[in-house]
């Protein structure tokens, strides 16, 4: 049984009432020329190159490496970083993820697509969302965020 899991967050960004999405390259090996939402993997360096918060933990890793992602993926600065839900996957190659979705406010910044990783991207409404080919559960994601913007903070179900 293993235990070593990849963590990846994503970021749902809210701008004017919008939701970023991203249209990822065909090259990609998992989910090729789907629309998702930025965001990518936990790296050791997230961390290790800064001083620890205290004796012996470093703090806010997660948001730090979701500001350094977004920043990389589609070159916009992000505030007010919320959870959102997590999810886990076993992907093809049997390597488990375990995803941590957030939703931010845009802070500032023109989306700069980073070109290995996204080819289009669009800011959309919950419901100009269903026009777009979104990998599995990311709908359901953005109504997640649509009814937290408007109080309502349950969890996934599906939308």
């Amino acid at each position: 049984m293993s235990h070593l899991h990849e963590v990846v967050i994503t970021a749902i960004v809210v701008k004017d009432g919008k939701y970023l999405i991203i249209k990822r390259h065909p090259n990609k090996k998992r989910f090729p020329s789907m629309w998702t939402v930025p965001g990518g993997k936990l790296e050791t360096s997230d961390y290790t190159q800064h001083p620890k918060d205290t004796q012996a933990y470093w703090y806010n890793v997660l948001e730090r490496t979701l500001r350094r992602e977004v920043m990389e993926e589609v070159g916009l600065d992000i505030t007010n970083i919320d959870y959102v839900t997590s999810l886990a996957t076993i992907h093809a190659d049997g390597s488990p993820s375990i995803v941590i979705s957030c939703m931010a406010d845009w802070k500032g910044g023109e989306v700069r697509l980073q070109a290995e990783e996204a080819v289009e991207h669009t800011w959309v409404t919950f419901e100009e969302a269903k026009k777009y080919n979104l990998i599995d559960g990311i709908l359901d994601e953005l109504a997640m965020a649509d009814k937290r913007r408007n109080g309502d903070r349950g969890e996934w179900v599906r939308a």
